[in-house]
């Protein structure tokens, strides 16, 4: 639905109110006075004519302010006219001169001085008042009584009833005595127009005026005219803009109800609209609704152009007048912020399309103008580099500031980002680097004087022979730079290649049975997602075939340990046994050796390397819950980490990861996706008969599965 955009109601201020006016029956014009005051209006008006100003011979009445009110003065119910009421408000201006005679005696002034003090005032108050078509004067006398007669004191005021005026028209009124002790009153009034009033049912040209409203939905803006199927009417939209006569930019003659669009890249604040009957004599309706629009004041600040008038003049060209400020600023290349030279060229006021004249001497492409203007809490700023067709592109020019001092002391600063850098300062910037080489340039007269007067001036010195030494060196130094870069990516290559395949774990277990190769498979498969480089006898059947069961680990053991991996020794009922065997704690185990039972081979390495106090580091050891209890690991295997699995899954993969591993969060989620996908296998070996108690002895189904 669209929403109101403006409530259309204009007064005598700014806000949108609608004024209930004040009824005054019949023709008579009429003046009533403050209590204690008499006072009589004049059958009739009277010849506006001031006349000088006079000396006051005493105590005199004169006129100290001017108010108005709009009343209705009414001719039948339903026929009325807007009237225009004034008061004047007096005081007592002058003191009593003291007689000559008294003068000549020397004698002091009485503190209670004896009347002719005790008389009354008199004055004739003229009240002037201009609207056109209508000039009027009336001329009202008004009576003190000596008891309120105090010098410098107000006595109270005179109001008259009344001055007719149009709807909408500017008034304006004057009043002063005759004769006349000082200078004129004046005010000026910007009367409203129907919408202002509650006045549509008793003045007649009201009731026939186009109601307009502007409706916004969205960006789509509508002039929305409500009126009879056969009145026909004017409307006029126009830029009020504060200098210059009023001229219309869109004109029409329309008939009946209309919903007009508006462009909204048209609206602006000084967006004015006039409608009007088409009859003689009719009254126009003018609102400007968009004074007050956030979006009206963008479109007007995307509206504005510089215009460069040569040899050093600007303009710049609005549709409305814009309340901002304008200055002169340094742009460098690389479209950094633009500095304002301000000091030492001051801020300026802007009036629209008028012409102003820059201060300088010559022109420059980087010398661009800055206007800011502030409006409401939007910050807009306008900014052109004039001089950039004609001259050129940007350049690398340095702006050397002089500042002029006493018995001819100069001093020098550089214009950067930063601020104005002293020459010959210890600062590390670029202009105090160069800063002797630039006062040399200064001086031999290879900089370009932009502007100069009493208190100093601008110079433009060329940076170009400075540049090309910079980029040697910085060519120098990019070589430099690739060439370490190149260094480093050989010596990491390796270590970069690893970690993004993961670290190197070597599984060793003993094929109790097929539902245990199983569970050792899906623990295989889950920690290659983790992700980790996994090796394990299941995958390489063909390799154990062969190479043989010791060939193949002793291979798979030294990769792992050289590319810092772990072997993990994964124990269960069967491998137990096997070390106990190894170890001679018990008797040799029933049943033969699978061909491919590679933790069986293992032992001849892996056992010395225990015994010898090299295994920590290089292994850890792992069980599966239910399957086997703590207590059941060799002791000599004790000396590193032994897991429980799943239970223990977060530290586990921390183990195996090692410091470079993911944060404990990433970490506790992997060990939850490990702990899913070796659930099933492991419930499996569960619900088998006796696997708790099984040996390494293997059955027809843990042959070759290749």
């Amino acid at each position: 639905m669209p929403m109101p955009w403006f409530l259309l109601s204009l007064a005598l201020g700014r806000s949108p109110v609608v004024l209930s006016l004040e009824r005054l029956e019949g023709l008579q014009d009429a003046a009533r006075c403050s209590p204690g005051l008499s006072c009589h209006l004049w059958d009739g008006d009277v010849v506006c004519l001031p006349g000088s100003i006079v000396s006051a011979p005493g105590p005199v009445l004169v006129p100290t302010s001017l108010q108005t009110e709009l009343v209705r003065r009414c001719y039948q119910e339903t026929d009325c006219d807007l009237c225009v009421r004034v008061a004047v408000h007096l005081a007592v201006h002058g003191h009593w001169e003291k007689p000559e005679d008294e003068e000549k005696l020397g004698r002091a002034a009485d503190p209670e001085p004896e009347e002719p003090r005790n008389a009354s005032l008199q004055a004739q108050v003229v009240l002037s008042f201009q609207a056109y078509p209508t000039a009027r004067c009336v001329l009202l006398e008004v009576q003190v009584p000596a008891a309120l007669v105090q010098p410098g004191q107000s006595v109270g005021s005179v109001v008259f009833d009344c001055f007719e005026a149009a709807l909408g028209t500017e008034v304006q009124i004057w009043s002063y005595t005759q004769p006349r002790y000082q200078k004129e009153l004046n005010l000026t009034r910007q009367l409203p127009d129907c919408r202002g009033l509650e006045v549509q049912d008793s003045i007649q040209s009201c009731r026939a005026l186009p109601w307009l409203s502007v409706t916004a939905d969205g960006d789509n803006v509508h002039l929305v005219l409500d009126v009879s199927e056969e009145q026909s009417f004017g409307l006029s939209l126009y830029w009020n803009q504060v200098q210059g006569p009023v001229k219309p930019w869109w004109h029409r003659n329309l008939t009946g109800p209309q919903t007009i669009p508006l462009n909204q890249t048209d609206i602006v604040p000084c967006l004015c609209i006039q409608a009007w009957p088409l009859e003689p004599d009719s009254v126009r309706t003018s609102i400007c609704p968009f004074t007050e629009d956030p979006r009206a004041h963008r479109n007007l600040w995307r509206a504005a152009r510089l215009q460069l008038l040569p040899p050093r003049g600007w303009r710049l060209d609005a549709p409305c007048s814009l309340h901002a400020q304008a200055t002169l600023c340094w742009q460098a290349p690389g479209r950094g912020p633009c500095q304002p030279l301000v000091p030492p060229l001051p801020r300026e006021n802007v009036t629209v399309n008028m012409a102003l004249e820059f201060p300088l001497l010559k022109g420059h492409p980087n010398l661009c103008v800055q206007q800011v203007s502030s409006w409401e809490k939007m910050q807009l700023q306008l900014q052109e580099c004039l001089w950039a067709d004609s001259l050129g592109p940007l350049k690398d020019d340095m702006l050397l500031v002089e500042a002029r001092g006493p018995q001819d002391n100069r001093s020098f600063c550089a214009l950067e980002p930063s601020g104005c850098t002293p020459l010959l300062s210890r600062a590390s910037t670029r202009a105090a680097r160069l800063g002797e080489q630039l006062l040399q340039d200064l001086h031999s007269g290879q900089c370009l004087q932009l502007w100069d007067d009493d208190l100093g001036a601008l110079w433009a010195c060329p940076m170009d022979k400075y540049i090309h030494q910079r980029w040697v060196l910085v060519w120098l130094a990019c070589l430099l730079f690739a060439a370490a870069l190149f260094l480093l990516f050989l010596l990491k290559k390796d270590h970069v290649k690893a970690a993004a395949t993961g670290r190197a774990a070597l599984l060793l277990y003993s094929a109790d049975d097929a539902g245990f190769e199983r569970l050792v498979g899906a623990l295989a498969s889950a920690l290659c997602q983790v992700p980790l480089r996994v090796a394990v006898d299941l995958w390489s059947r063909r390799e154990l075939s062969a190479q043989g069961p010791l060939a193949w680990f002793h291979a798979q053991r030294r990769r792992t340990v050289q590319e810092g991996g772990l072997v993990v020794l994964i124990f269960s009922p069967g491998a137990v046994a096997l070390c106990h065997e190894w170890l001679q704690d018990a008797g040799p185990a029933p049943g033969a050796h699978g061909p491919h039972d590679a933790f069986a081979a293992s032992l001849s390495c892996v056992l010395p390397d225990f015994l010898q106090g090299r295994a920590p580091g290089r292994y850890v050891g792992a069980y599966f819950d239910g399957l086997l209890h703590a207590d059941a690991v060799p002791a000599l295997f004790r000396a590193v980490p032994v897991f429980s699995l799943p239970s223990q899954l977060p530290a586990f993969l921390g183990s195996l990861q090692g410091p470079r591993g993911p944060r404990p969060g990433r970490l506790g989620e992997r060990a939850e996706q490990v702990a899913r996908a070796l659930q099933p296998a492991l419930d499996s070996c569960l619900r088998t008969p006796g696997t708790a108690g099984m040996g390494r002895g293997m059955g027809p189904e843990a042959g070759d599965r290749t």
